[in-house]
């Protein structure tokens, strides 16, 4: 039975425009997605077979283009669309809070930080920069690779800091094991860094680390 054949309120699209997105599993919203199925799979049940192939929705929106195009029903189309979709949502979550507004909401800021950097499969190093009313005014990916004291560049933060005339700054970096917890490597370099920064004027609000979880270093007082 095709999925046009089923009752309408049980129909992923119909079932969406009566309920809203949030009433939908994910093989629901993904079977939207892709849009048809394949030969004796309707959209929906090659939705279930992809989660459960790679293991549920989170790993599939992270897969690499390799990864993702190998699988049957996949292909560089939906890749594409794809990528976009995941862009489009990052864009709108800094509009949120680039309006010109103080930063004053912190869950905001978290699920901002979490969808640009929670699809790594290696470390990023990012710093939001801020007015000083404490809007924002970029949000710059600036190291790649392991986060410690070789790869961090103090002189390189700073000088972005002078150069969009910022008066303050929050870092985040990603965990791609999901383990949050700061390192020791961590904490060092965010002295490092909050000292360079003194010397110009500019404060850190806060270093968020950033996993299956997500660790505010302001919280557990490690500034």
């Amino acid at each position: 039975m095709t999925i046009s054949q089923w009752p309408a309120a049980e129909r992923p699209r119909e079932k969406l425009l009566a309920k809203g997105a949030d009433a939908l599993s994910d093989a629901e919203l993904l079977a939207i997605f892709l849009r048809t199925g394949c030969k004796g799979l309707t959209a929906v049940d090659l939705a279930r077979q992809l989660l459960d192939s790679f293991g549920g929705l989170k790993p599939l929106l992270q897969s690499s283009q390799a990864d993702f195009c190998q699988h049957h029903g996949l292909g560089m189309a939906k890749y594409a669309q794809l990528q976009a979709v995941l862009e489009m949502a990052n864009r709108h979550l800094l509009e949120q809070i680039s309006r010109g507004d103080a930063l004053c909401s912190p869950a905001q800021t978290r699920q901002f930080l979490t969808s640009q950097l929670n699809n790594y499969p290696h470390e990023v190093f990012a710093c939001l920069f801020l007015d000083n009313r404490n809007r924002v005014i970029s949000f710059e990916k600036m190291f790649f690779g392991t986060i410690d004291g070789a790869s961090v560049y103090p002189r390189e933060v700073v000088r972005a800091a002078l150069k969009k005339n910022a008066a303050a700054v929050i870092f985040a970096h990603n965990h791609p094991s999901g383990v949050a917890e700061p390192s020791h490597a961590d904490e060092q370099i965010t002295q490092r860094l909050k000292q360079a920064l003194a010397l110009v004027d500019v404060r850190v609000l806060d270093h968020f680390v950033i996993g299956d979880e997500i660790v505010s270093f302001a919280e557990r007082g490690l500034l």
